[in-house]
Parts: structure tokens; C-alpha cells; sequence
């Protein structure tokens, strides 16, 4: 901790406010109006609001809701769709073939809703109980006492060319508490360094990532099925590849449509963008999409790792929630339900640790876990996604035995490996050539993040850092002609040359980042770290 900042004393704080961050707030206040105790808590966000910065398909599933606020209907929850009917479909280039739904992927009683709009009227209830809330505010350093996490600083980003931090930063505000919960959600830029300093991961697999691209749609009023799920697998990718597609049918003619990559993928010239493009002109697809209007784009990293890849929860002073600590459920495409279950549960763990003045760790969180429908839905789910690795066909198989043979009671527990590794020498490899955006139905990079309402503060340091400077040309173009500029959805990175097309360097136009954190997972030698801009930057996701 340090003199030149102002100190804000909390009794919890809270980094995120996404689904799990509010939720725990929301427990956290609901225990003291139940108890006739007053602690305080407060939330930060790096977003401009609540919700700029969230995104996801989305299927909501009720359950976690349904403990944390039971009277959400009468309350004015934004939960308009609920879901009427569910298709899962194999693509092939031209034709499009029906398969059964895995029952994990069915949707009865489950709500089609933009994340976003539900997580700001999440907010909405925290405040009206006393949880303060500041968007605008990005934890950019964890603060330690003695080993043990008493809060983080906001402010004070800036990181030069030489690896120091800059001095011409405001120095910032100092956010003390005596429970820190990190809800970063996926790859948490401070997460990481928890990660690091108290060894978290070392007990459990390595994380694993998709990158998900989304778009919002208004269609044809007769294109438009209200409720409607479709789902499918196969075709633009090759069967080494994972992944997967969502088209979903919200209110007002609008349809949130996305395409799935794992981060796994072997070939450097594949560009996840680009072949959510391609999908979307498959015939089971454009016809949807034609005479409608692209509303919305934004893009976001997830962690498809689940149980397996849980790491080690609490810490001195503090506990990971929500999808930071990887609690998506991948076979069933959804983790809201799983990041605010956990945030009850760390809410409730975080009561008793303040209220009992424990100097310990909440482990207490960690056992209810264990307790909770949660775990046992991750643990009969965790061999479906590592299945995959061995390509489409084994994992479709071995899918499909682990749903319907085994009921996920294998013996067994398949592993994941770290994605960055996954990569192949360019040469090992075939270019994919892909086809120029009509304008119509598929798009480029720029007008797509302009889209997002993706803005960054000019004369801040750029907050996409390398390691070593020398590596993107050295290593990554020679090696996998330099897959950054197809990796990210956003057009951040960039090789350019001179007159001569000689002298290759490395651009990186920070200001069009969406913050997917792509490239802190993909880069093959993890050279990139992806830290905090200032605050409020990045998109500003309307609707998503």
C-alpha cells in the first residue's frame, strides 16, 4: 500500500460486476438485513456501466435466481424469452443435418436474455440494499499486508516501453477491505497474479479457452421464431478444430447469433473472425439474417475447462467467483447460473469469515461448493470437452457415451493441456483462404468493432504489453506467420512493412481492443499480457 493514493475502507470489496460479483454483493447485504448487521460493501467495474463490458449468448437458467432473488418476476427481472423450442444441427458445407439434443442441452424453463441488461438490473437491486457500486473504476494492482490481500488499487495503469510504470498517471484510489472477491470473469487480469503468488493452479489441470463472437441481429419479422434455440457443430471448421455456433431468438424480431473456436486449434492461419463470417453464409443460416440489420458485434474469451480445471478458490483475505475461477459448463453452453451460485455461496463463506473476525482463509467457501448442486453438475460434465481433442468424431462419440451410457458417473477423468501449445510450425500447416465481407450478411474488422462502441482515452500507455519486444517478428511471424492478426476479432495487432515490403515490425492499435483477452491465452510463447486501460474503456455493449 502506498501514501500518495486515498484510502477508501471497505468490509468487502468486490473486483467485477458481472453476474457473480452482483450476485455476492446482493447475498452479502441480504445476510445483514437478515441478521441486523451493517457491513459495507462495494463493487467495482471497469466498464463505463454495469454491463458494457458483458457478453454472452444468452440461455439463462433460473436456478441460482431463483435462491438468490425468489420474487424476480414480480421484481421486473429481464427475463422476456423464455425458450420454446431447441435444435442442434451438423453442418456440412452445403447441407445441414438434425441431430438429438444432448439433454444438458435442453432448455425447458430456461429464459433467452441479453447478460448485459440483466446484469444491470441486478445492480439496480444491489444498490437499492446498499451495495455501492462504481463503474468506471479497473483494478489494476492487488494489495498486500503481511501475505495477505487487504483490497486493490484502481488507477495508476501506465506501463512504458522499458517495464516501468509511468509517472504520469493520477496515482489513484486505494479500495481496503477485509474480504476481497474476485469477479473478473474470464482470464481476470489480476486473477493472474493471484494465481502466480499463491501458487492457486498448481493442484489442478491447465485452464482451457474458446473464443466467442457475437453479433445482434434484427430480422425479417417472418425469419423470427420468439424462443427459439438452435444450436450446431461442424462445418466452416475441420474436424481437428472445436467449436460451435448459437442462433438465438429473442423479442422484437432480434436474434443473438455467435460462433464458438476453441483456443486449442492447431492451425496458425485460422482466424476465428473470419470464420464466423463464413458461417454465417451457410444456407441453414443467411436466409435468417437477409433483410435484416446488424445491430451489435463484440467478442469474449471463456473457459471451457471446467472441473477438472478448478483451481484452488481462497487465499488470505480473499476468494475467487464466477468465471475467473472457471465455473462454465460447457456441455450445457451456459454459466450464469454456476458464477452466481458461486458468488452466494463465497457471500455466505465471506459473512462468517468478516462477522467472526477470522484472520484466515474462507475455506468454508470451498467445502459448500463441494456441497452444491454446482460441483455435481461440473463433475458429471467434465469429460465431454476434453474429448474434443482428439477431434470432432471422438469427441461427438465419446460425448455421447459419457451423456447417455455412464450419466457422467465415469471412472475416469480426461485432462486438458494448455492452449497456447497447441500451435504448428506455419509450414506444417495450409493457408485458408478466406472469402471478401459482402457488407450484407458477412463483415470486416473495423465496421464490426465500430459496432461494439469500442473507445479508449488517447496519450494513456498502451495496455497491451510485451514481454520481449523482439518476439513477435522472431518468433511468432517466423514461425506462425504471426497469427495475432487473425487470432484477435478486434484488428489490435497488425504486421507491417516498408515500401520495399521489408522490415517486418509489429503495430499494436490498442484503441480497437474489445478486451476478449484472446491474445493473453493464444500467443504461443505468452509473450503478450494483457493489463487494465483506464477505466471506462473498451466497448460499451448496448444490448448484448
Amino acid at each position: 500500500m502506498r501514501t500518495d493514493r486515498e484510502a477508501l475502507p471497505y468490509d468487502a470489496v468486490i473486483v467485477g460486476a458481472g453476474p457473480s460479483g452482483l450476485a455476492a454483493g446482493i447475498r452479502l447485504r441480504q445476510l445483514c438485513l437478515e441478521n441486523d448487521t451493517d457491513l459495507s460493501v462495494c463493487i467495482i467495474e471497469k466498464g463505463s456501466e454495469v454491463g458494457a463490458h458483458i457478453l454472452s449468448g444468452a440461455v439463462l437458467e433460473p436456478r441460482a435466481l431463483n435462491e438468490l432473488l425468489p420474487d424476480w418476476k414480480n421484481m421486473g427481472a429481464p427475463l422476456h424469452t423464455p425458450v420454446k423450442s431447441d435444435r442442434f444441427e451438423f453442418l456440412t458445407e452445403k447441407s445441414s443435418y438434425r441431430l438429438t439434443t444432448p439433454p444438458q442441452m435442453v432448455n425447458h424453463g430456461n429464459y433467452i436474455i441479453s447478460l448485459g441488461n440483466f446484469c444491470r438490473w441486478l445492480a439496480e437491486k444491489a444498490e437499492e440494499i446498499g451495495v455501492e457500486i462504481y463503474p468506471g473504476f479497473a483494478g489494476s494492482e492487488v494489495l498486500y499486508e503481511n501475505g495477505k490481500v487487504v483490497g486493490v488499487a484502481t488507477g495508476d495503469l501506465g506501463v512504458g516501453k522499458d517495464g516501468k510504470r509511468t509517472a504520469n498517471f493520477e496515482p489513484g484510489v486505494e479500495l481496503q477491505a477485509q474480504a476481497t472477491l474476485f469477479a473478473e470473469g474470464c482470464r481476470g487480469s489480476l486473477t493472474k497474479t493471484l494465481f502466480e503468488k499463491y501458487q492457486l493452479r498448481s493442484d489442478c489441470d491447465p485452464q482451457t479457452f474458446g473464443i466467442g463472437i457475437k453479433e445482434l441481429w434484427e430480422v425479417d419479422p417472418k425469419n423470427h421464431k420468439q424462443g427459439h434455440v438452435w444450436h450446431s457443430v461442424g462445418w466452416p471448421l475441420d474436424t481437428k478444430t472445436y467449436g460451435g455456433s448459437f442462433l438465438y431468438h429473442l423479442e422484437n424480431n432480434q436474434v443473438s447469433i455467435g460462433f464458438v473456436v476453441g483456443l486449442d486449434y492447431q492451425n496458425p492461419y485460422l482466424s476465428p473472425f473470419e470464420e464466423f463470417q463464413r458461417f454465417k453464409q451457410h444456407p441453414a443460416v443467411k436466409p435468417i439474417l437477409e433483410n435484416g440489420r446488424r445491430i451489435a458485434y463484440g467478442a469474449r474469451a471463456l473457459n471451457e475447462g471446467g472441473f477438472q480445471s478448478i483451481p484452488k478458490l481462497t487465499f488470505p483475505g480473499g476468494a475467487l467467483i464466477g468465471d475467473c475461477a472457471g465455473f462454465l459448463n460447457t456441455p450445457k453452453i451456459k454459466g450464469t447460473h454456476t458464477s452466481m451460485k458461486s458468488g452466494i455461496l463465497a457471500a455466505e463463506a465471506a459473512y462468517s469469515h468478516l462477522t467472526s473476525e477470522s484472520d484466515g482463509e474462507m475455506e468454508s467457501y470451498t467445502q459448500a461448493l463441494k456441497d452444491s448442486w454446482l460441483w455435481d453438475e461440473l463433475h458429471r460434465a467434465r469429460n465431454i470437452r476434453p474429448g474434443f481433442r482428439k477431434g470432432l468424431w471422438f469427441g461427438m462419440a465419446n460425448a455421447a457415451f459419457e451423456t447417455w451410457v455412464l450419466r457422467g458417473k465415469a471412472p475416469w477423468t480426461l485432462h486438458h493441456h494448455n492452449d497456447h501449445d497447441s500451435l504448428k510450425n506455419k509450414s506444417a500447416c495450409k493457408k485458408i483462404e478466406y472469402t471478401k465481407p459482402d457488407g450484407v450478411i458477412s463483415f470486416d474488422r473495423n465496421s464490426s468493432v465500430y459496432l461494439s462502441n469500442t473507445n479508449h482515452e488517447e496519450n494513456q500507455p498502451v495496455h497491451l504489453t510485451l514481454k520481449d519486444s523482439r518476439v513477435p517478428i522472431d518468433v511468432n511471424l517466423e514461425q506462425y506467420d504471426a497469427p495475432e492478426q487473425r487470432y484477435c476479432p478486434a484488428g489490435v495487432y497488425e504486421i507491417v512493412r516498408d515500401q520495399n515490403q521489408k522490415n517486418p515490425k509489429l503495430v499494436i492499435n490498442a484503441q480497437n481492443c474489445v478486451h476478449c483477452k484472446t491474445c493473453d491465452i493464444k500467443d504461443a510463447t505468452q509473450n503478450i499480457n494483457w493489463i487494465v486501460p483506464e477505466g471506462g474503456g473498451g466497448p460499451n455493449y448496448p444490448n448484448m
